[in-house]
């Protein structure tokens, strides 16, 4: 499953469910899809983001179950957050809500 993240101060951003989610419960929320944080709540819902990346208490590497065909490291919850954490500051700035669904955003 995919998730969009949409905002009219940002742009969509489309992640993996499982990623998604992760960041959701991150940020205080129950982990819904569908569903969506009002523009007085993205603060506080960025900050405990922030606070729990900077923890590191969710942040632990998926260990591979074998060899990658590249032998690359997984990315990291840290930098997946990352265009999140930028479209939430931009949310609160401008006072908007933040909504999520699942699947890809038109083309």
């Amino acid at each position: 499953m995919l998730v969009t993240f949409r905002t009219s101060a940002w742009g969509n951003i489309t992640m993996f469910g499982d990623v998604a989610v992760a960041l959701l419960k991150m940020m205080g929320h129950s982990g819904t899809v569908p569903s969506a944080l009002l523009a007085r709540d993205v603060p506080a819902a960025m900050e405990r983001l922030r606070e729990q990346l900077a923890a590191g208490a969710f942040d632990e590497v998926e260990k591979p179950s074998g060899k990658d065909e590249d032998d690359r490291p997984p990315v990291g919850l840290r930098t997946r957050a990352q265009p999140l954490l930028e479209m939430l500051s931009a949310a609160a700035k401008q006072k908007c809500d933040v909504q999520w669904r699942a699947g890809e955003p038109p083309l």
